[in-house]
Parts: structure tokens; C-alpha cells; sequence
């Protein structure tokens, strides 16, 4: 049986963005934030998040509702809509 991989994300503070720290692999979600807590214990991590890999969608901007191609010739720009992410970002215009 293969087990399914799980990405593991950590901070060390609540201000700081989320960063990915590496994969861990498990037959469940329990199993994953205990082999990834072992794991990468090496850092004094404020919180860690595990994502099951097949969970992780792609965003192609050319078929995204929210970020639009725009541009003159062979110079292109993204414009990107507001928000606020879990990155901590604000808004994001150009």
C-alpha cells in the first residue's frame, strides 16, 4: 500500500507567513501532524500545518476568476484583485 503524502507548512510566530518545510508520508491526517511534528521538530515552530498533497490545486491565471491578463504588445502585467490572504499580505493593485 502506498501512502498518500502530506505537505507540511510552519511559522515560527504568528506574524510570519506560513512556508513550506517539506512531506511527510501516512495513511491519515492523525498520522501526518505526528510525523511531521517528530520530523521537523529541529525549529521552534509556533504552529505547523499538514495539506494532503491531492488537496493542493494549482491556480493557472489564465483560468482564474480572479486574476486577469493584462497588457500591450510583448509586456504583460498581472492585475490581481483585492484580498487578504493568509500570507498576511494586503491589498495587492498595480
Amino acid at each position: 500500500m502506498i501512502e498518500p503524502v502530506f505537505e507540511v507548512f510552519a511559522r515560527k510566530s504568528r506574524g510570519e507567513p506560513l512556508r513550506h518545510i517539506g512531506f511527510v508520508n501516512a495513511v491519515d491526517g492523525d498520522l501526518a501532524k505526528v510525523y511531521a511534528w517528530k520530523m521537523y521538530d529541529e525549529q521552534n515552530w509556533g504552529e505547523m500545518c499538514v495539506i494532503p498533497r491531492d488537496a493542493i490545486l494549482p491556480v493557472n491565471p489564465e483560468e482564474s476568476q480572479f486574476v486577469t491578463m493584462m497588457g500591450r504588445d510583448s509586456e504583460q502585467e498581472l492585475v490581481h484583485s483585492k484580498g487578504t490572504g493568509s500570507y498576511g499580505g494586503a491589498e495587492v493593485t498595480k
